[in-house]
């Protein structure tokens, strides 16, 4: 059994980043994405949650091309700043093809920081859906998705992280945090184990 979902506890799908801008091109972290399978695996995640009823949220981060709203007050949001690589309006910006929204899922778009939860509606939409379980999927192990972990548990939610939906910027610093930091603040499991005890809703 995978806990936070023992008891039978309804699980939210939640995919972090995976925007063209972030996931496709040139890079480390584009690079582990595409060698991991990352984008195929949680598309099929993503199948069984809705066809069990489950939701699909897709976190997102979309800059504006004057950098209002995103201060550079760490390299990585710098970089974000100064690149682009995710500003509104371009393809960049955009979800990527493999894991695109479907009209029952809910999109969640925000200007800056560095966790789902940051500045979106995401904690009051998983209360009102009854949700007291997330699965974060998408990038990165780097940054995301352990602060998505940390979120979930200072809200009293249970985190599950499917290892092999996940990546990094460089395979040792996933595995640095799926070995030493996110079994602290999550249960980290495989997409195959989590498909196995899926609750079904429909």
């Amino acid at each position: 059994m995978v806990r936070g979902l023992e008891h039978g506890q309804k699980p939210a799908l939640l995919i972090s980043e995976c925007q063209r801008g972030i996931v496709e091109g040139p890079g480390g972290l584009a690079e582990q994405v595409a060698a991991r399978g990352v984008l195929d695996r949680i598309a099929v995640l993503a199948q069984d949650f809705r066809a069990r009823g489950l939701p699909v949220i897709h976190s997102t981060i979309v800059t504006r091309a004057d950098g209002v709203g995103l201060a550079a007050t760490c390299l990585l949001t710098g970089v974000l700043r100064k690149s682009g690589q995710v500003q509104q309006g371009t393809e960049g910006a955009a979800i990527c093809d493999e894991v695109a929204p479907q009209p029952e899922d809910v999109v969640l778009e925000r200007m800056a920081g560095i966790s789902p939860f940051h500045a979106t509606e995401l904690e009051r939409l998983l209360g009102s859906l009854g949700v007291p379980t997330v699965v974060i999927t998408g990038v990165s192990t780097n940054i995301a998705v352990p602060a998505a972990c940390v979120e979930a548990v200072n809200r009293g939610l249970f985190a599950i992280v499917p290892e092999d939906a996940v990546a990094g910027a460089w395979p040792e610093a996933h595995d640095f945090q799926v070995q030493h930091t996110l079994p602290l603040l999550a249960t980290v499991t495989t997409t195959a184990e989590l498909r196995a005890v899926l609750p079904d809703l429909s």
